[in-house]
């Protein structure tokens, strides 16, 4: 699969080189080291193929929206790549809790208490425990998942105080009207006070502010993949 993948999808190769030189260059700039960076490549509705071409290229961390297209392109590609990682960045239903804890090794998208109990429920039935990272709603839009940034710090209490969540960080998606440098600001300043070190923040688009803002994670699809299929 791998020769193959690296013949239909010989861009990807590139696309990461370019996108890593790029996050060594910001962290350079902001003072910090490149390695402190971790690129996590969003392969959602990407083929398996594009997935194994980025695989060929070294890179080893990858996010994917839904957790029944995780199950079903990254099994196989666990057995041959066992140092691979799998984040879950978009919406979870309590009812995929399960198989989001059996299956990913971090959680990116921790907005809710119900989701919180259900979470910690399933950690303890599998003693399996996926780093979570906490979903903030930087610009509360009505239309959009997350903790309001005024209610962070009770909800990080109840996750990591009360239910022994494992709360690796914090995660955002600013307005797409608005510029995304005051939302990743804000988001650290949440983080700090927090005791929080991971930030998870900065797309295609804009992953050199997060960078410079203290982003210990970025999400980066389409400069990697292409287009969505």
């Amino acid at each position: 699969m791998i020769r193959a993948a690296m013949t239909q999808f010989p861009y990807i190769a590139d696309h990461l080189a370019e996108i890593r030189a790029e996050i060594a260059k910001a962290a350079k700039g902001a003072e910090r080291a490149a390695a402190d960076v971790t690129l996590i490549a969003v392969s959602k509705t990407h083929p398996v193929e594009a997935i194994a071409a980025a695989l060929a290229a070294g890179q080893r961390v990858f996010g994917e929206n839904r957790v029944q297209e995780a199950l079903e392109k990254f099994p196989p590609l666990r057995a041959t790549h066992p140092d691979l990682e799998l984040h879950l960045i978009g919406p979870l239903q309590s009812n995929k809790a399960r198989d989001a804890v059996q299956h990913c090794d971090v959680i990116q998208s921790l907005d809710r208490a119900k989701l919180a109990d259900v979470l910690a429920s399933e950690m303890a039935k599998q003693n399996r425990r996926p780093k979570l990272f906490i979903q903030v709603n930087t610009g509360e839009e009505p239309q959009k998942a997350g903790i309001a940034p005024c209610d962070v710090d009770a909800f990080v209490v109840h996750c990591r105080d009360t239910l022994q969540l494992p709360i690796a960080g914090l995660m955002c998606i600013p307005p797409v009207d608005q510029h995304p440098a005051p939302h990743f600001a804000l988001l650290g300043k949440i983080a700090a006070r927090n005791n929080l070190s991971g930030l998870s923040m900065g797309m295609s688009s804009d992953f050199i502010p997060a960078i410079q803002c203290g982003a210990t994670h970025v999400r980066v699809g389409t400069a990697i993949f292409g287009k969505r299929g």
